[in-house]
């Protein structure tokens, strides 16, 4: 870490959310409850592709409590953030296991239950496709009959008429087929995982009500407040400004509550009680089969090298499986094709990624938005090439790292500000995980230790308007009230921000208040909470907030103090004059105006206000993938240590390391913590997690007890964090962000490693003993 001169950034500040959350203070979405709420129920279905016959509610009018029934054919249309593909409540079909069917509105979320267990559903069960190899086959049956008939909601989204593609995405860079014939070595290696869970800690939920005013409350755990208020307008013609969107504080996301479903359900179900309010709030089994999950992935991978072990073309073969509906899962899809080569320099590159419709639950974003899921195929593709050319893993990444004057598969120029340095990061990797003692050692009867390494890249591929704003006032007493539309969800983005004011300001953190909730009626305009994009949307926003408030003060001050507002300073509480420090005033005697010894004022309250919207970002061409998706790219490099033993092939992790490239690191100690959360959560998901579909399309893990995750004990002994500062100029005081990247290269790093300790290549996840044994016994080991 390099020393700074800044009084806050660089600090490992207290968050400032951590008295109310330690004490149990804070109030979720689903902690509130008023007099007259009513509850919503969905009825679901028990089918994973079906053609509704009839659906009746005789017996579920008769139970108490009941005030409304609501059905598909009520809103029979489609809605989606990029291709609406997907109806609120299913009607004329059902397309996957849990899909919402109707909606049961009671006077108490038990009445609506047992009201719900009563609709009786008829079925005519349709072939049911159960994975993407099934869905890409061209006599497959179809998860949607008029894909080419859906609205584009975002142009670069291109479904494939008469096919289970949802999307397809190209990138054509260089000559690939001449260059793969004159490659000296080549490679072809799959991949495949299934979808898995977001498991937050809180479910979703949500409370809808109608005034009579046409005014649409929406309090909800949603990463994206200004998205619900688009989709209001969009999809039920509901003026935005009549859309108002509260969100608390957020129990956990990891990407699952940036999509919108919970909304409109509960809308159609205030609706029908004449707008009074409604709660939707899944139970912990419908969060995770009704709501949104995580991709599933099949991959192939082909490299061309030199015979000196140098990339010359690269063929990447994606099969996203998105499940039932497109949902975040398209732009997935184009996430992962744009970083396809990893952060390798590669001439010559070939890439189709297909988002696939199957009979599985719709998935959206989850941390890392692709690159945890690309990266697994192209870092084992490295290891196993490295084996194949008898070097190492590290000499031979270190050989192919991409750098400034390289360009990406979409063609965009790296410059030594845009990208990070990945060697740095992999070099210091290597001495933390201590490479050099050997990577694979036995170290008594049945047991061995190996290590495994990764390197990963992340651009943080937002809308190319996307944008964020701030609005600072200033109190009495000098302290500074921050209200921004960044959404607080564990990962202390609000602290990130106060610390960039104070910092600005020249002002200790005890004297900023950032207001925690998000109201979008008085919250200015931001994109999302998602893509790692908040601390430099939001910083920018603040930065020019703090500016435009500086000017104000400077104004103010230069009639108080008699002098031009180019010789004052703000810092310490005072705005002061630069050649004599000692005369100043006080920011709390002009924060609302100065009255002057006569009695007359000057000035005026201070109310700073600023935004900042994405540059020169362009949409990805449609046949090359040609454009600039991103404003930078943050990169990294993983490792981790394992000890196998080869009786069982039972494993301990004894190490993860992580050394990312985040620019300038705000807040040291809450990045360290990022980065443990997140290396937590990817081998998590390469060692444990996955959903286990029948033939049916059925989820057969559907609680927390069959749905194994990383549980307390088995998380790594020890987890070594370091940080290298490339500062990124467009950043708020250089910074990058790296909110998702701790999550990126750990599933190959566990494969690796556990590859090189079983002596056999794993390249299916979750990484389970049952999986090392079955693959040895397949080699013939």
């Amino acid at each position: 870490m390099t020393n700074k001169i800044w009084t806050t950034v660089g600090k490992s500040e207290q968050r400032i959310d951590v008295v109310e959350k330690s004490t149990g203070k804070v109030r979720y979405v689903g902690d509130y409850s008023v007099p007259g709420l009513m509850h919503a129920k969905l009825v679901k279905s028990t089918q994973a592709h079906a053609l509704i016959k009839s659906i009746d509610t005789t017996e579920a009018w008769k139970m108490p409590g009941v005030r409304a029934i609501v059905t598909g054919e009520v809103f029979p249309f489609h809605i989606g953030p990029i291709l609406a593909d997907r109806p609120p409540l299913a009607f004329g079909k059902v397309r996957y296991y849990g899909e919402p069917i109707a909606i049961v509105v009671a006077d108490s979320e038990h009445q609506g239950k047992l009201a719900a267990n009563k609709v009786k559903v008829e079925y005519e069960p349709l072939p049911v496709v159960n994975s993407v190899q099934q869905a890409f086959q061209a006599d497959a049956p179809l998860v949607h009959d008029n894909s080419g008939d859906y609205t584009k909601i975002i142009d670069n989204v291109y479904p494939v008429p008469g096919t289970n593609i949802g999307s397809h995405i190209k990138i054509r860079k260089g000559d690939i087929g001449t260059i793969w014939a004159n490659c000296a070595e080549t490679i072809s290696a799959s991949y495949s995982f299934n979808l898995s869970d977001h498991a937050a800690m809180e479910t979703r939920s949500t409370r809808v009500e109608i005034n009579p005013d046409g005014k649409v409350i929406i309090h909800s755990c949603s990463q994206s407040p200004y998205m619900i208020k688009k989709v209001f307008n969009q999809f039920f013609n509901i003026e935005v400004g009549n859309v108002i969107v509260h969100i608390p504080l957020i129990g956990g996301a990891f990407g699952g509550k940036g999509a919108i479903q919970l909304e409109p359900l509960a809308y159609l179900a205030s609706k029908a009680v004449g707008g009074k309010m409604v709660k939707l709030q899944y139970e912990r089994e419908e969060d995770m089969i009704t709501a949104p999950c995580h991709i599933g992935l099949d991959a192939t991978i082909k490299l061309g090298v030199t015979k000196e072990g140098k990339l010359m073309a690269g063929q990447y073969t994606f099969l996203v499986d998105s499940g039932a509906y497109t949902d975040h899962g398209a732009g997935i899809t184009q996430a992962i094709a744009l970083d396809c080569t990893g952060p390798y320099n590669v001439p010559n590159v070939w890439c189709d990624s297909y988002c696939m419709y199957t009979n599985h639950p719709f998935a959206t974003s989850y941390r890392g938005y692709g690159h945890p899921e690309l990266t697994f195929a192209v870092e084992r593709t490295m290891d196993i090439l490295a084996k194949q050319l008898n070097m190492d893993p590290i000499e031979l990444r270190i050989l192919n790292v991409i750098k400034p004057g390289d360009t990406t598969p979409t063609q965009t120029v790296l410059t030594t500000n845009n990208i990070g340095d990945t060697e740095k990061c992999i070099i210091r990797v290597k001495e933390l995980i201590g490479w050099d003692e050997g990577q694979r050692i036995a170290v008594g009867e049945n047991l061995v230790r190996a290590k495994g390494i990764s390197l990963f890249w992340k651009t943080s591929k937002t809308a190319t308007n996307a944008q964020a704003g701030a609005v600072i006032t200033f109190e009495p007493d000098g302290a500074v009230n921050l209200n921004c539309a960044a959404i607080e969800l564990g990962q202390g983005t609000k602290t990130t921000l106060a610390q960039i004011l104070a910092e600005k300001l020249n002002m200790p953190m005890d004297k900023i208040h950032v207001i925690m909730e998000v109201n979008t009626q008085y919250d200015p305009h931001q994109w999302s909470t998602v893509a790692s994009s908040t601390t430099f949307l939001a910083g920018r926003a603040v930065l020019a907030a703090a500016e435009s408030a500086i000017k104000q003060m400077k104004k103010t001050a230069s009639i108080v103090l008699q002098c031009s507002e180019e010789d004052l300073e703000v810092g310490g509480g005072r705005v002061y004059l630069v050649p004599d420090p000692a005369y100043g005033v006080e920011i709390k005697d002009i924060a609302l105006g100065y009255t002057l010894p006569s009695g007359h004022a000057v000035g005026a309250q201070i109310i700073g206000t600023g935004s900042y919207i994405q540059r020169h970002l362009t949409p990805m061409d449609k046949e090359t993938g040609f454009g600039k998706p991103g404003s930078w790219w943050s990169v990294g490099s993983q490792a981790v240590e394992v000890e196998l033993d080869e009786r069982n092939f039972t494993y301990k992790i004894l190490k993860a390391v992580t050394v990312l490239d985040g620019g300038t690191i705000i807040n040291p100690m809450m990045a360290t913590q990022q980065m443990r959360g997140g290396m937590y959560l990817g081998l998590s998901f390469a060692s444990s997690e996955s959903f286990h579909f029948d033939e049916n399309g059925v989820v057969e893990n559907a609680d927390l007890r069959t749905y194994h995750m990383l549980r307390y004990g088995e998380q790594p002994v020890e987890y070594l964090v370091d940080f290298i500062e490339t500062p990124f100029a467009d950043g708020p005081y250089g910074a990058r962000g790296i909110g998702e990247h701790g999550v990126i290269g750990m599933a190959p790093a566990l494969a690796n490693g556990l590859s090189e300790a079983a002596q056999v290549e794993l390249n299916e996840l979750p990484l389970i003993p049952e999986l090392i044994w079955k693959t040895k016994k397949e080699s013939g080991q």
